[in-house]
C-alpha cells in the first residue's frame, strides 16, 4: 500500500494553505489543525471502506503445453471474498523469455461486483519449460487516497513443445495416404522395384511384367506386379548453431526447421520408412538411429523438444563427416541449416556435395521475409539505398550457392517458413516414387 497521486497532491496542497492560515496569526493555528485532521478522517475512511490485500484471494488457471508460435490463454480470477471490488483493477506478469503476454492487463467484474477476472493471451516463442514465477495487481481505493500494489507469488509452469498442428489436423494423413495408397497406387507399383504380388495379364498392361515361367506353368499369362520399395532411411539433420536462433516470423529458425522436420518425419512414417535424428552446432549433439512405427516419431518429438538454443558457430565439417560415418547405407538425409554469404559456406558446400555421392540430399533453406521486402522496397534516402544495396547483394549471394548445390545434384529448398512444410513433403513423395534412395 502506497498514498497515490491525489493524496500527495492533496497533502501539498493542505501544507500550502496551513503556510498560509499560519502567517496570518497566531490564533488561526487551531484553523489549520482541523484542516489536518479532516484529511486524517476522510483517509481513515477511505482505508476502512476499501478492500485491503488481506480481502482478496486470485486463482489462475491455464495450459501446461502450447505448441511454438501459437498461442494459450490464462485464466485468472480475484476473489475480494463478499467485498466489493475496486472500480479498476490492473496486473504485470513477470514473463520469462520463452512467453510473450501483454504488458498491462485490465480486469473486467463480475455481476455481484466481489470478483474480477481475465482471460490472458500467452504466445510461445521458444521451445522448454517455463515459469510464471510472480504477479502484480496494482488498484486505487475507494476515494482514490491509497494504492495497493500488493505481489503474489505463482507457480505457472508452460511447456513450449515444437508444433504438430499439421499432422494433428490429419492434413499430412490425407497427403501421404491418398499418394500412396489412392489413385496413385498403380503408379507406384508399375514403377517400382519390389515384388508385391502376382496378377493375371489383361489388356492395356505392360508385356515387359509377364512372368513366363509362372505363365507356363499356370497355362495363362501372368503379370508382375512391383511396388515403390519401403523400409528407407530417413534422417532430419538440424544445424542448431547461432545462425539458427535468429527469429523470422516470430519463431528462431530452428524452431521452424524442428517443425518441418516433425512433419517430414511424420510423412516418411505413413510411407513405411524409418526416421532418425542428427542435431549438430561446433559439435555433435544428438544422434537417433532410424527406427519405424508411430514409437519413432514419439522419441523424434521428444528429443527435438529438449534441443537447447546454442550460441556457437556451428562446424559442418565434422558434422558431416560424423554423419557420413554413421550411415551404413544409401538414405535420405533432410538438412536444415543457414549461412551468410558464399564465403563462409564454402565448407558447407563442400561437405554436402561429399555426402550427396553417397545418398540422396535434401538441403533446406529458410527465407527471411524481412530481407526481401527491404530489397524489394523502393529506397528514400541514402541509408534505404544502402540497406537495399545490402539486402539484394544477400540474395544474389544465396541464389549462388544454391544453384552450386543443384548443379552438385542436391535437392534444394529455399522457401519462406510457412511453406516449408509443403515443400518437404512434395519432394518426399517425389524422391519415393521416382525411387532415388
Amino acid at each position: 500500500m502506497r498514498p497515490s497521486r491525489r493524496l500527495l497532491a492533496l497533502g501539498l496542497a493542505a501544507l500550502a494553505l496551513s503556510l498560509l492560515v499560519i502567517a496570518s496569526g497566531e490564533t488561526a493555528a487551531e484553523a489549520a489543525l482541523f484542516l489536518w485532521a479532516g484529511i486524517g478522517a476522510v483517509l481513515i475512511i477511505d482505508l476502512m471502506t476499501s478492500p485491503s490485500s488481506r480481502h482478496w484471494q486470485i486463482s489462475i488457471t491455464g495450459p501446461n503445453e502450447i505448441f511454438t508460435g501459437e498461442s494459450g490463454h490464462l485464466q485468472i480470477v480475484i476473489d475480494f471474498g463478499g467485498h466489493r471490488a475496486p472500480s479498476e483493477i490492473h496486473a504485470k506478469l513477470a514473463y520469462p523469455d520463452g512467453i510473450g503476454g501483454p504488458d498491462d492487463i485490465a480486469f473486467g467484474f463480475a455481476e455481484d461486483g466481489t470478483r474480477a477476472g481475465i482471460r490472458v493471451r500467452l504466445t510461445a516463442k521458444r521451445r522448454g519449460s517455463w515459469l510464471i514465477d510472480q504477479g502484480w495487481l496494482h488498484w486505487t481505493s475507494r476515494f482514490g487516497l491509497l494504492e495497493y500494489v500488493p505481489r503474489s507469488p505463482l507457480e505457472i509452469r508452460i511447456n513450449v513443445v515444437p508444433n504438430i498442428r499439421p499432422i494433428q489436423s490429419g492434413q499430412i494423413d490425407v497427403a501421404i495416404r491418398s499418394a500412396l495408397f489412392g489413385s496413385k497406387q498403380n503408379i507406384l507399383r508399375g514403377e517400382g522395384s519390389e515384388f508385391h504380388q502376382l496378377r493375371d495379364f489383361t489388356a492395356g498392361m505392360d508385356t515387359r511384367s509377364i512372368d513366363w515361367k509362372r505363365s507356363a506353368r499356370h497355362r495363362s499369362l501372368v503379370a508382375k506386379e512391383m511396388r515403390a520399395e519401403r523400409n528407407h532411411q530417413v534422417i532430419l539433420a538440424l544445424d542448431n548453431g547461432f545462425l539458427m536462433s535468429e527469429d523470422i516470423a516470430g519463431l528462431p529458425k530452428i524452431d521452424h526447421a524442428v517443425n518441418a522436420a516433425l512433419v517430414t518425419g511424420w510423412a516418411a512414417i505413413l510411407g513405411g520408412d524409418m526416421i532418425g535424428l542428427f542435431a549438430f552446432d561446433s559439435v555433435p549433439r544428438v544422434y537417433l538411429p532410424p527406427q519405424g512405427g508411430r514409437s519413432a516419431f514419439a522419441r523424434l518429438r521428444s528429443h527435438t523438444a529438449e534441443l537447447e538454443y546454442r550460441n556457437v558457430e556451428s562446424n559442418p565439417t565434422l558434422a558431416m563427416a560424423h554423419l557420413h560415418g554413421r550411415l551404413q547405407r544409401r538414405s535420405l538425409i533432410v538438412i536444415f541449416t543457414d549461412f551468410v554469404d558464399t564465403t563462409t559456406s564454402e565448407l558447407l558446400i563442400e561437405n554436402v556435395g561429399l555426402l550427396s555421392r553417397h545418398h540422396v540430399v535434401v538441403f533446406v533453406g529458410l527465407r527471411d521475409p524481412i530481407v526481401e521486402t527491404i530489397a524489394a522496397d523502393a529506397p528514400d534516402t541514402l541509408t534505404d539505398v544502402a540497406r537495399s544495396v545490402t539486402a539484394s547483394q544477400m540474395l544474389i549471394e544465396r541464389r549462388l550457392v544454391f544453384e552450386t548445390l543443384t548443379r552438385m545434384g542436391v535437392i534444394c529448398i529455399d522457401a519462406l517458413p510457412q511453406a516449408v512444410s509443403p515443400r518437404l513433403i512434395s519432394t518426399y513423395l517425389s524422391i519415393k516414387s521416382r525411387e532415388m534412395i
